[in-house]
């Protein structure tokens, strides 16, 4: 499996649909990329293993917040989850741009 590559994902959050850009570089056992939103754009770090990926991202907006991805990729899908701080976690799918 590979995740490397430009990502549209849609997060499922009690406020409604997000939906965010990813470039991932997920060759290796470590994964880089950048998130890109209507609220800006933050540099991640994190894994990849198998066909999992997972990273943190820190949010200030519309409220701080620490998210926790974990998501699955089975070609040119992704699905998974995202801890959303003290409000428990949501759906993540993706399709690869």
């Amino acid at each position: 499996m590979t995740a490397t590559g430009r990502w549209k994902i849609t997060l499922s959050t009690p406020m409604g649909p997000q939906e965010m850009t990813a470039t991932f570089d997920a060759d290796s056992a470590a994964m880089t990329g950048t998130i890109e939103s209507s609220l800006g754009s933050e540099a991640i770090t994190g894994t990849a293993s198998g066909d999992t990926l997972a990273w943190t991202m820190k949010v200030t907006k519309p409220m701080p917040l620490d998210l926790s991805f974990d998501v699955n990729v089975e070609g040119d899908a992704m699905t998974g989850t995202c801890k959303l701080g003290m409000f428990g976690n949501a759906g993540v799918v993706g399709v690869r741009i």
